[in-house]
C-alpha cells in the first residue's frame, strides 16, 4: 500500500485533518470528538483553554494528552502582533518548549478575517525567535507567497470566514496558491460538512483545519467520523486524478466492434 504520509517541522503525520478544541459541550465531548476525528494534530487557543496557565482549574491537557496528540497552540483572538507574539512566548512556557505553533492574527470581531499587515509582522518576529509557524491567511496569493518568504513552515489560507460554514467559496484562489507554494498548504476555516472537506483535498490541499464544523454539528461526534472520511475520500480523488470535464455525453460502453441492425 501507498504510504501517504505528510510531514510538518520534523515530524511524519498519516490523518490528514487537524481539529480545534472548542465550542463543544464540556472537555468529554471533545475528547470523544477528537478520537473519532482520528485527527493527530490538535490546536488549542491559548488564549481561551486552560493548558496550565490558570491552576486550579480543568486543564484541556488531562483529556487531550501532549503524549498520544501533536499539540498545536494558536494565537486565536489576538488582533495585533505584539499580542500574538506574547501568546506563542506563553505557549512555549506552558509546553515545556514547544516551537511549533498556530499563528492568526484577526482583524476584526465580526468577520474574524486576518489582518494581513499584523501577521505579515507577527511572523517576521515568531521566525526569527525560533518558532515553527503555520499561519493563517487570506486566499490571497501573494500574501501567501510572502508569508513563505518570511520563514511559515505551512500557509492555511481560509475557504470561508471562521465558522461561517460556507465551505471553499473560492477554489481559484486556492488552485493559484498550491500552484506557487513550496511549503504545505492546508485550509482553514470555513468547513461545514463533509463535502466541503473533501472539495479542499481534491483542490490539492495537504490537510483541513476545523473546528466549528465539528463542534456545532447536531452529533458532533459522528460529524467528526464524518470528517475523517472526507479527507481521506478527497486526498485519495486527487492522487486517483478525476476524470476530465465534457461538454457533451461520452458512452461508457465503447461502439466499437458492436453487431450492427440490419
Amino acid at each position: 500500500m501507498r504510504d501517504d504520509s505528510w510531514e510538518i517541522a520534523g515530524r511524519r503525520f498519516h490523518s490528514r485533518l487537524l481539529v480545534g478544541t472548542g465550542k463543544y459541550q464540556d472537555l468529554q465531548q471533545t475528547r470523544e470528538a477528537i478520537e473519532a476525528s482520528g485527527a493527530e494534530i490538535v490546536t488549542v487557543a491559548v488564549r481561551r483553554t486552560n493548558i496550565g496557565q490558570n491552576p486550579g482549574e480543568p486543564n484541556l491537557l488531562e483529556v487531550i494528552s501532549p503524549e498520544r496528540y501533536t499539540i498545536l497552540p494558536n494565537t486565536a483572538g489576538c488582533y495585533n502582533a505584539e499580542d500574538a507574539v506574547r501568546t506563542c512566548r506563553l505557549a512555549r512556557e506552558l509546553l515545556d518548549g514547544h516551537d511549533l505553533v498556530k499563528l492568526e492574527v484577526l482583524g476584526d470581531q465580526k468577520t474574524l478575517y486576518p489582518n494581513v499587515v499584523e501577521t505579515l509582522k507577527a511572523a517576521e518576529t515568531l521566525v526569527k525567535d525560533g518558532f515553527k509557524v503555520m499561519v493563517y491567511s487570506s486566499d490571497d496569493p501573494i500574501v501567501a507567497k510572502e508569508l513563505e518568504k518570511r520563514g511559515c513552515i505551512a500557509v492555511m489560507p481560509l475557504g470561508s470566514m471562521i465558522g461561517s460554514g460556507l465551505g471553499i467559496v473560492n477554489p481559484y484562489n486556492l488552485r493559484i496558491i498550491l500552484e506557487q507554494a513550496e511549503v504545505p498548504v492546508l485550509v482553514d476555516a470555513g468547513v461545514g460538512t463533509a463535502s466541503d472537506a473533501a472539495v479542499a483535498m481534491e483542490l490539492g490541499c495537504v490537510a483541513v483545519l476545523m473546528n466549528t464544523a465539528i463542534a456545532a454539528a447536531r452529533e458532533p461526534v459522528l460529524m467528526a467520523s464524518a470528517m475523517k472520511k472526507a479527507v481521506e475520500a478527497g486526498r485519495e480523488a486527487y492522487l486517483a486524478g478525476r476524470m476530465p470535464k465534457r461538454l457533451y455525453a461520452s458512452a461508457s460502453s465503447p461502439l466499437e466492434g458492436l453487431i450492427q441492425p440490419g
